[in-house]
């Protein structure tokens, strides 16, 4: 076979260049790489990376990896929920006692509220049966719970189960879980729980009442001033409520303004997961809601998961704090060292 025999050579279809989304971004990319953006992008990272804050949130990421914030969270939300109907049923008794204080009508509001909101955890027939029933038998004059009572007593006792895991894991966060023996961290926890018995006669009241019932119970010349000031309090008082419970939860004690970093960031978290929460349960559990009967006990289950977490890693940035700028030369958690 000669050169001539040779079949010709065809030329196949001509190929197209590449088309679509990747191809536009690496071009775009590496465009990018071509100019001075991606130089100084590079050195914008290179600076946060060198940054006390940058610095600050890798290790409170990693220490909340260590300690198992998430793990502890449910913990705590677990204990929480186990804690609310001592703690209800104890806030209605002492409410039940002092009605010569609050009146007769605001006693009758948290009890409703307490009624209502039990419809949340519980079908309509346990309500009606159970709740209701004891409610109206613990705001009897007659039948009033004792503050010296035994049975009183141990309601406080199951209650202050989960201010004991708070202050329990807020020392982990620290290393410092074994420097508090378990029977003073239990008494604090009881004594933490007869304080925010004694808080939430004076906060409940108010927050199921809400400022409208403030506008109505002060002069007319302070209804502005209620307007203004009711939702600052609140977050104020929180933020308050935080850091004592940061400052006196840990072992090793320093000043207590260096609580306020974990509080304000503990409050912020609890506000966008409790907003994201509210988004995700009312897509979830609609009427027609696979989980039925128990949407609403796992809407409150998730809400003190949220509460737990928040606390939590707001706990942590302190420890994390503390470490990286203890406080003339000796932080909490160095002693965990």
């Amino acid at each position: 076979m000669t050169s001539t025999d040779a079949p010709a050579h065809r030329p196949g279809p001509e190929r197209r260049p590449p088309r679509g989304p990747g191809v536009r971004l690496r071009a775009g990319l590496s465009w990018i790489r071509d100019t001075d953006v991606w130089a100084r992008l590079r050195a914008l990272l290179s600076w946060i990376r060198g940054t006390d804050a940058w610095t600050l949130i890798v290790a409170t990421t990693n220490a909340g990896v260590t300690y198992r914030v998430t793990g502890l969270a449910g913990e705590a939300a677990f204990f929480a929920l186990l804690s609310l109907p001592p703690f209800m049923l104890g806030l209605i008794g002492v409410l039940g006692q002092l009605t010569w204080v609050f009146g007769p009508e605001t006693v009758k509001n948290v009890s409703v509220w307490i009624d209502q909101q039990a419809h949340l955890l519980f079908t309509d027939s346990a309500v009606d049966t159970v709740v209701t029933p004891l409610l109206q038998d613990v705001l009897k004059p007659e039948n009033q719970v004792s503050l010296i009572s035994l049975g009183f007593l141990l309601a406080l006792w199951s209650g202050s189960r989960a201010l004991f895991v708070y202050v329990d894991l807020i020392s982990v966060s620290y290393g410092l879980g074994e420097e508090r023996g378990i029977i003073r961290t239990r008494l604090m926890s009881f004594g933490f729980y007869l304080a925010g018995l004694l808080i939430g006669l004076v906060v409940m009241p108010v927050l199921v009442l809400g400022p409208g019932a403030l506008r109505g119970a002060l002069p007319a010349d302070y209804t502005v001033l209620v307007d203004i000031l009711y939702w600052p309090v609140v977050i104020i008082g929180s933020v308050i409520f935080l850091t004592l419970l940061y400052h006196v939860s840990v072992p090793v004690r320093t000043r207590w303004w260096r609580e306020l970093p974990g509080a304000l960031l503990a409050l912020v978290i609890w506000i966008v997961c409790a907003a994201v929460l509210r988004a995700v349960l009312a897509a979830w559990f609609s009427p027609v809601s696979i989980y039925g009967s128990l949407a609403a006990p796992i809407a409150v289950l998730l809400w003190l998961y949220i509460t737990a977490l928040a606390v939590l890693i707001g706990a942590t940035l302190n420890a994390e704090v503390d470490r990286l700028w203890p406080v003339e030369g000796a932080g909490r958690a160095g002693r965990a060292a």
